[in-house]
């Protein structure tokens, strides 16, 4: 039996549910404008408060942008993982979860992407893959380059595992537990075996094995655990705090 929410929604939310449905409906596109606020107070009869809460809900959400001025009003956007991300943290913080937890759900998620990106991923995310390899290998010593490649790796993987909320996820995930940000030192024979590794999963997603795929990210994953775990144990177990790194 499902679960019954017995808090009554507010007004705001449900007009803010509508707006989202009618810009579906239209099938308005990013940078499109919604009708003005005239029209909508008449469309959804409503007060002006009630609508601008339910447009300022939707803007915090990154659904619109409200510009100000004439000819302004609300522009639709593409929402990104920012939201998300930040309602993982506040959960996990008033959960008083540490930053293991993301590793974990690393450990559960990845392998799984990379499968489904030796059979789903696009000629271009391909591409991609290989320069973030190419480009890292290129460039060992250098910190900054090593993280960005290593970030675009991950994110690629999860975008072509053409799974949306695995992309979103990881995308989350991976801002949230930003080695850079929390003070992980990652030497020069770390950076090599994790060129490496990248270069081991790529091959096997680029060959379409799936099942090769899912073993290199197992074996890239642990290896990550591993060494936070020796390295930085004191940083997975500092409590996740929105807006804070260790």
């Amino acid at each position: 039996m499902g679960r019954v929410n017995l808090r009554p929604q507010k007004t705001a939310m449900l007009v803010a549910q509508r707006i989202v449905e009618d810009i579906n409906r239209r099938g308005n596109k990013v940078g499109d404008r919604l009708p003005p606020e005239r029209v909508m107070l008449e469309d959804y009869d409503i007060g002006r408060g009630t609508l601008r809460e339910s447009l300022r809900f939707l803007e915090l959400q990154g659904v619109i942008a409200l510009k100000p001025g004439p000819g302004g009003g609300p522009i639709v956007q593409q929402p990104d993982s920012v939201g998300l991300e930040t309602a993982i943290t506040l959960l996990l913080q008033f959960e008083n979860a540490p930053f293991r937890s993301i590793v974990e759900a690393r450990t559960a998620l990845e392998p799984m992407m990379a499968k489904l990106a030796a059979e789903r991923m696009s000629a271009e995310q391909l591409a991609t893959l290989k320069h973030s390899v190419d480009h890292m290998r290129a460039n060992l010593d250098d910190d900054e380059i090593f993280l960005e490649m290593s970030r675009l790796f991950h994110d690629t993987t999860a975008q072509g595992s053409g799974n949306a909320l695995f992309g979103y996820l990881i995308h989350a995930l991976l801002d949230m537990l930003d080695g850079s940000a929390m003070g992980m030192e990652y030497p020069e024979r770390h950076r090599v075996a994790t060129c490496d590794i990248h270069e081991k999963i790529y091959l096997a997603v680029a060959a379409g094995d799936p099942e090769a795929a899912l073993a290199a990210m197992e074996e890239h994953i642990a290896g990550i655990w591993r060494y936070e775990e020796k390295h930085y144990p004191q940083v997975l177990d500092t409590p996740i705090a929105w807006g804070v790194r260790g």
